[in-house]
């Protein structure tokens, strides 16, 4: 439907766009002038820490300058609530007291057919919970107390059930005024191509209707009552109601719980997701039998930055993550990704809730992998990597697969991480070989201890490198570390970090190295063929600094590692969670004083220089390299006590909380 542009503007006028995202955010009172119209708030788009989402009510329009999402008050109901236009207009006319326009003829046909059809759909529900209640329903009645389903949960879903007859929902329905032809056109009847008479689709069932963002019944899920009957789910066809495609099942009810918690749990069937509902983990929606679409993605993206697949950690389960891996790469972008959990084998969500309760379940959340894990486990557990002409062949593989991500940003990240990962693979398949006089399995990796399994991953070189007691040492070795860590911090600062010195010659030959491996830029700099000429060394710091990944984020099952005390102090910070402004800053701070050294360095040459010879040129440089040291040791030593302000102020916080 169009709408004129004099109503839309009406809207805007009568409706405050600060009530409308108000909402969703907490504004910054130190940041925002009301009297200015100008309000702060930390993003509802992305996480993050600090305000950077600003709304100008004098343009009613709002902007995040840390993600890039803007607009006005349709957009943003549009992206929060995944309305469409027309809905949002509607939403928000009511807000401003403002009448609907009336729409043009075969708009209004459109809808009133589409608001008759959900009226089908909602008498079909009330039919099926009626027959629930019934003494025909006494075997799903049984099946779902054996499930341990709550009459709350029955009644919010709305269970039903449909019979064995052939045509019980037809008849009933059509007593009510309700067509052949609408019956077929919802999904709910079948018409025979060879003029048999139309039958019911679902017979024997669990009913559980499937509703629309509006929490309108637009399909059905049924379950067969039969031990033997197949399919063991059967699901609404497409219909105009009804796109598989483009919905999720709960997503209606787990919209705001998962908005709040910022977190999205997306499971593989309708009764898991009922099952999560029930134990409180309200922010659940299933995949409806299909394959995830592009639409899916980005819908579970308005709910949460980093949506957690739950699928069983079964082959069939695994297999259905990577056809979502496959899925989710192509429309990947800054700061929207997914992360995977994979249940013990053999259990669905049910079972984990039943034996270990809600705690249980948020275990294995917690457990989830980023999907840049489970991209390089799959692409690296099987591979044979014994020959050089394997290893080409899984370099080309990860390449060609990164290579599917549209982001530019994106994209480089993950060919750093998984270039750095290849490197490591390569060589501790080297060091195996050599220490198994070429090993028995042909440099075939399996699942357990294979190329991507954590335990081979961190093994790295058994001798520990002492750190020397010398000026810069753990200033040298914090940028490496962090370079290593933070890999989307080294790719945005890649020139300023790629010109940095180091006084110590392994952390000066490590960051060559390192820099030629990760270099986003890179061009036929094969790994297979440049990773032995990297160095003893180079696997001993990286194995130091990617060891640190678990000190940080200790939901990973690596190895510990020891490390200096030096480094782990100086970094403990990172463990209190800090917001990724305060990271980048530290990590900035870090290169700031390298790059003082380097100023102190080039001006005691220009000394000497001037000692020789002093020219009125050699002293102007003097100066000026003078004064820039001074400036940068000024805005060095405050960023220093900023950083060491937010630091106390989190670790205070963090206090507050636990005491």
């Amino acid at each position: 439907m169009r709408f004129d542009q004099l109503f839309l503007d009406d809207i805007r006028n009568r409706v405050s766009l600060t009530d409308v995202v108000g909402r969703r955010v907490t504004w910054d009172r130190r940041k925002s002038q009301p009297g200015k119209g100008d309000y702060w708030a930390c993003c509802p788009f992305h996480s993050e820490k600090s305000p950077s989402f600003h709304v100008d009510e004098r343009r009613n329009r709002y902007k995040c300058f840390g993600c890039g999402e803007s607009g006005d008050h349709f957009k943003f109901l549009m992206e929060i609530e995944g309305l469409s236009f027309p809905e949002a207009v509607e939403e928000l006319a009511g807000l401003a007291g403002i009448a609907m326009p009336a729409p043009d003829p075969q708009a209004a046909k459109r809808a009133a057919k589409r608001n008759t059809l959900t009226d089908v759909c909602e008498l079909a529900v009330q039919y099926f919970r009626h027959m629930f209640q019934s003494a025909d329903g006494r075997a799903a009645r049984d099946y779902v107390q054996r499930r341990g389903l709550t009459a709350e949960t029955l009644n919010e879903f709305q269970f039903g059930f449909a019979p064995a007859g052939r045509d019980n929902l037809k008849t009933a329905l059509m007593a009510k005024d309700v067509t052949e032809a609408q019956l077929i056109e919802v999904g709910l009847l079948i018409k025979p191509d060879d003029g048999r008479p139309s039958y019911d689709r679902f017979r024997n069932r669990l009913m559980i209707p499937i509703h629309d963002e509006r929490g309108r019944a637009v399909a059905f899920g049924g379950r067969t009552m039969d031990p033997d009957g197949q399919p063991k789910y059967l699901n609404s066809p497409e219909t105009p109601l009804f796109h598989k495609g483009t919905m999720l099942f709960n997503a209606h009810r787990a919209r705001q719980p998962a908005y709040e918690a910022g977190q999205a749990i997306v499971v593989e069937g309708y009764m898991d997701a009922i099952a999560l509902w029930q134990a409180g983990i309200k922010g659940t929606m299933a995949s409806l039998g299909t394959a995830f679409t592009e639409d899916q993605i980005m819908r579970l993206w308005k709910f949460a930055d980093e949506p957690v697949i739950c699928f069983d950690g079964d082959v069939a389960g695994i297999s259905a993550a990577h056809r979502a891996v496959d899925r989710i790469l192509p429309v990947l972008t800054s700061g929207k990704s997914f992360q995977f959990a994979f249940l013990p084998d053999g259990q669905d969500p049910d079972d984990v809730i039943n034996a270990g309760g809600t705690a249980a379940m948020h275990s294995e959340i917690e457990k989830a992998l980023p999907l840049s894990e489970v991209v390089w486990q799959r692409e690296s557990e099987q591979a044979r990597i014994d020959t050089p002409e394997r290893k080409a062949a899984l370099e080309k593989a990860v390449e060609d697969l990164v290579g599917t991500i549209k982001d530019e940003r994106v994209q480089k990240s993950y060919r750093m991480d998984l270039r750095l990962k290849l490197s490591n693979l390569f060589y501790e398949e080297s060091r195996r070989r050599r220490g198994q006089g070429g090993g028995r399995d042909g440099g075939w990796r399996g699942q357990k201890g294979g190329a991507g399994g954590e335990e081979s991953r961190f093994r790295g070189a058994s001798k520990h490198m002492e750190a020397p007691n010398t000026p810069g040492y753990g200033i040298e070795r914090s940028v490496i570390l962090m370079s290593v860590v933070y890999l989307e911090l080294l790719e945005r600062h890649f020139e300023r970090i790629s010109l940095l010195t180091y006084n110590n010659d392994d952390h000066s030959k490590f960051m060559q190295s390192f820099l030629r491996v990760v270099s986003p830029d890179l061009k036929g700099a094969a790994i297979a063929r440049i990773y032995g000429s990297l160095g003893e060394s180079f696997y001993q710091i990286l194995e130091e600094a990617r060891g640190l990944i678990d000190e940080i984020k200790p939901q990973s099952h690596v190895n510990k590692l020891t490390r200096w005390d030096a480094l782990t102090n100086r970094l403990q910070i990172l463990k209190e969670d800090p917001p990724e402004d305060f990271i980048e800053m530290l990590f900035l701070n870090y290169a700031d004083m390298l790059e003082l050294r380097m100023l102190e360095q080039e001006l005691e040459r220009e000394t000497r220089a001037m000692e020789e010879n002093l020219t009125e040129e050699s002293w102007n440089r003097f100066q000026a390299l003078k004064q820039d040291l001074s400036r940068r040791r000024e805005e060095c030593l405050r960023d220093e006590q900023a950083l060491a302000e937010r630091g106390s102020k989190m670790r205070a916080s963090k206090n507050n909380v636990h005491a």
